[in-house]
C-alpha cells in the first residue's frame, strides 16, 4: 500500500478531491456559543457561512484532540498503509501540529509517521496536501516524499485582500478605531503569510484596487500551480477575470475558505496561492 497523506480541516479541500486522491482530514471544532460542531462533518463550509453573520459573538475554533489523529492514523496503519505523511496548519496559528505530533509518538515503531509544519492555512496548505498526495500515488519513499513537501512549502506564496475590517476587530486583531476609520475611508487590507503568521502587508483604497494589487504581486512571480480563494466574494468573477493571464499558465484550483480561517477573516475575502516556481 502507498504512503497516506492526513491533513486537518483548515486545508479546504473539498469531499471530492480528499476522496479522489485518499487524503484524509481530522478536523478542527467550531463553537457558536454553547454549541460545538466538527469542521466539515457536523457543520459544513456551507452552513458555517450562513450562520457566521447571525452570531452575536465571534465562533471560537479549538484544535483536533490528540485521539482524533491517534484514531486516524491508527487506521491507517490498520489498513497497511507503507507510512504516513501528516500536513498540518501553521504551528503558530493553532495546537493543530503538537496534537498530530503526540499522536504519532503514541504510533512509534507500528507506522512511519512524519508530522510536517505547512507553515500556511487554508489553500496555502491545502495546494500542499493536493501536492502531496498526487506525489504519493507513485512515490514510495519516505524520505524523497517529506524532502518534497518541505521543498514545496518553502515555495508557497499566499495573499489575499478582506472585505470588512469588522472580523479582525471582532477577533482583537483591530480596534474598534481603527475599523471605524478604515471602513469610513474604504481601506482594503492586504494579507500574507510570512513565518507561518499572518500579516499585513498593504493597505489600498477602494475593493477593485486591492483585487488588482492581489493579482499583480502574483504576476511578478513564476508560478507553478494556482488558487483562486475566497469567501463567499461577490465579485469572485470580476477577480478570476483578473487573474485569467495566470491561470493559463498554471494548474488552477478555485477554492471556498471555510470556518477555521473564516472566522477570523469574515466573508467577501479574495485571494491567490501559489508555488513559486523552483526555476
Amino acid at each position: 500500500m502507498a504512503i497516506r497523506i492526513v491533513t486537518d480541516s483548515a486545508c479546504d479541500l473539498t469531499e471530492a478531491q480528499c476522496a479522489d486522491l485518499g487524503i484524509e482530514v481530522v478536523s478542527l471544532s467550531i463553537r457558536f456559543g454553547e454549541t460545538e460542531y466538527q469542521d466539515r462533518t457536523e457543520l459544513t463550509t456551507a452552513e458555517f457561512w450562513e450562520k457566521l453573520p447571525l452570531a452575536p459573538k465571534l465562533p471560537e475554533t479549538a484544535a483536533p484532540s490528540v485521539g482524533a489523529f491517534e484514531e486516524t492514523f491508527r487506521r491507517l496503519a490498520d489498513e497497511g498503509a507503507d507510512g504516513i505523511i501528516c500536513l498540518n496548519l501553521s504551528s503558530k496559528m493553532s495546537a493543530t501540529m503538537q496534537s498530530a505530533q503526540l499522536a504519532a509518538k503514541a504510533l512509534d515503531g507500528i507506522c512511519p509517521i512524519e508530522v510536517i509544519d505547512s507553515w500556511h492555512a487554508t489553500m496555502g496548505l491545502g495546494l500542499q496536501v493536493l501536492h502531496a498526495a498526487r506525489q504519493a500515488q507513485t512515490e514510495t519513499d519516505m524520505a524523497t516524499l517529506i524532502a518534497d513537501c518541505e521543498d514545496r512549502r518553502a515555495r508557497t506564496r499566499v495573499y489575499a485582500t478582506v472585505n470588512t475590517l469588522e472580523y479582525l476587530r471582532k477577533g482583537g486583531r483591530l480596534s474598534g478605531t481603527q475599523a471605524i476609520v478604515g471602513s469610513m475611508l474604504s481601506i482594503k487590507p492586504i494579507i500574507v503569510i510570512e513565518g507561518g503568521v499572518v500579516v499585513p502587508t498593504a493597505k489600498v483604497r477602494t475593493r477593485s484596487k486591492a483585487l488588482r494589487w492581489v493579482v499583480d504581486k502574483a504576476k511578478e512571480s513564476s508560478i507553478e500551480e494556482l488558487c483562486v480563494m475566497h469567501s463567499m466574494a461577490d465579485d469572485l468573477d470580476e477577480f478570476i477575470a483578473l487573474a485569467e493571464p495566470l491561470t493559463t499558465q498554471a494548474r488552477t484550483e478555485v477554492a471556498t475558505i471555510g470556518a477555521v480561517v473564516g472566522v477570523h477573516t469574515g466573508p467577501g475575502v479574495a485571494g491567490l496561492v501559489w508555488f513559486e516556481s523552483s526555476n
